[in-house]
């Protein structure tokens, strides 16, 4: 008995371990997690908890989910990778009949026939095994876990929206978990506002996480500005192979797809947003991610907003090209004031500097360069072609929790542009020109280091670059039968 017992443990650690075989080797490890986690304890209130729930899977149509993508926090503290999960992070030890601990995982279990169909599943033990958990178990136990959550002067959790879908056959889906952490802390169903006065007079505090987060995801660790300075150099790439390949008549999905390409070459997973691909007109939409302008003219620029997200983190970065390889007069004079507004922000990038400092130095340069060229007749008008902020933080999510002071180690983006839409009221020679420089930035001791300086952003560079040749210049795929 006892040798069979041995045998099956075994062949169960095989099975955990084997599900990590064929992954890259260069994700986070669960020390850096684990840190996490403890340097959030570090700042939660005296006698609280906090809550994280797994991200819940998306429903795309019918019987077609899209692809999975962890809540951001909860991949932050854990590492885990699927639904169906509750982390609890307790301030101080809490006891049980095995000792003591300060934190639990309730996981989604293995199960042979669901990872058939929809993929592997680490359970409890490959939470203890892979991610480091002394305390793990399977979601359906969390019905039955009993610690009083009316003794904890705190329970911090971020308030739910209603947004998350029962699956009948399952009753410790994250539908349940949720149903059933409401019951176990008494969480009043009322609307938010009410909520908010309603946790002045109990424990529950929807708030607080939302700073604690923002503060420690903010200052990223070393191997976090490793992830991120990956994800920009893929997007790097993407931008310069495009520059070689573009030429009139592409169309803006093709363009896209040739980015993407390279991202995936790279072994990105994923991107970090919508892909922007807006030609013309297309880029003054800010958040253009239709695409589908089927052939760029001879004529135009193209807008592109790209990030590669590897491992989780995500860079940001916008180039604009002129998609026959010259500017125009009137394009180079509006590309060459968006860029030195980008420059003059950049002086000033270092600790200390305040994100609102960015942003009004871009505003000047370019309020003051549109009326100065009459597109405007006064300088408040210049919003109506630079409506936007300059910068944000980049990471786990491509508009990372931020504050308004530059920290070192913070990683930011600095992106103005000018965007005049056809039909606008100035000379007609500018309609249609749509620019946008983008650029992801580590902050260190005393300056910054430009992280996405390798793709093409003077005039010159961008010019000079679309005159080589592109690997894909013979890629021909012959034409479909017209009928």
């Amino acid at each position: 008995m006892r040798f069979l017992l041995f045998a099956v443990l075994t062949l169960h650690s095989i099975i955990v371990i084997g599900q990590g075989s064929d992954l890259p080797s260069d994700f986070l490890g669960k020390d850096f997690h684990r840190d996490r986690r403890q340097k959030l304890r570090e700042t939660l209130p005296p006698n609280s908890v906090a809550v994280f729930f797994a991200n819940p899977v998306r429903n795309r149509a019918n019987d077609v989910d899209y692809t999975y993508h962890q809540d951001p926090n909860f991949f932050y503290l854990t590492g885990y990778r699927e639904t169906d999960a509750i982390l609890f992070v307790f301030k101080d030890k809490q006891k049980a009949s095995s000792g003591t601990y300060d934190e639990i995982l309730f996981t989604r279990p293995k199960n042979e026939l669901q990872e058939l169909w929809t993929g592997r599943r680490l359970g409890d033990a490959g939470a203890k095994e892979i991610l480091g958990f002394q305390q793990a178990f399977n979601n359906s136990e969390f019905k039955r876990y009993n610690v009083d959550f009316s003794k904890f002067d705190k329970i911090l959790f971020t308030d739910f929206e209603n947004d998350v879908r029962n699956d009948p056959a399952d009753s410790s889906d994250l539908y349940d978990l949720i149903s059933q952490f409401k019951k176990k802390v008494s969480y009043p169903e009322k609307n938010k506002i009410a909520l908010v006065k309603e946790n002045s007079k109990n424990n529950l505090d929807t708030q607080s996480l939302e700073s604690l987060l923002g503060t420690l995801r903010g200052n990223k660790t070393k191997q976090e500005i490793e992830m991120v300075r990956k994800a920009v150099s893929i997007s790097c790439m993407g931008q310069i192979e495009v520059l070689k390949a573009m030429k009139p008549g592409m169309s803006e999905r093709e363009i896209q797809g040739i980015h993407e390409f390279v991202f995936k070459k790279y072994q990105a997973e994923d991107v970090g947003y919508p892909s922007i691909v807006g030609a013309g007109h297309n880029g003054c939409i800010l958040h253009y991610v239709e695409n589908y302008k089927p052939e760029v003219s001879n004529k135009e620029l193209i807008l592109m907003d790209l990030g590669a997200e590897y491992h989780g983190y995500t860079a940001d970065i916008t180039r604009t090209f002129p998609i026959n390889g010259t500017f125009s007069t009137e394009q180079k004079i509006i590309y060459e004031l968006v860029l030195t507004a980008q420059e003059e922000a950049m002086r000033i990038c270092k600790p200390g500097a305040t994100r609102l400092q960015l942003n009004m130095i871009c505003v000047e340069v370019i309020y003051k360069g549109l009326l100065e060229l009459g597109i405007t007749k006064s300088y408040n008008e210049g919003r109506k072609y630079f409506p936007h902020g300059v910068t944000h933080d980049i990471g786990l999510d491509v508009h990372d929790p931020t504050g308004s002071i530059l920290e070192e180690n913070n990683m930011i983006t600095i992106e103005p542009g000018i965007y005049i839409p056809d039909n606008a009221k100035c000379d007609k020679k500018w309609w249609g020109i749509a620019v946008r420089i983008e650029d992801d930035f580590l902050i260190t001791k005393d300056g910054y280091e430009h992280l996405s300086s390798i793709a093409p952003r003077t005039v010159k560079e961008i010019e000079d670059m679309m005159k080589l040749p592109s690997a894909l210049d013979d890629f021909l795929l012959p034409a479909l039968d017209k009928k």
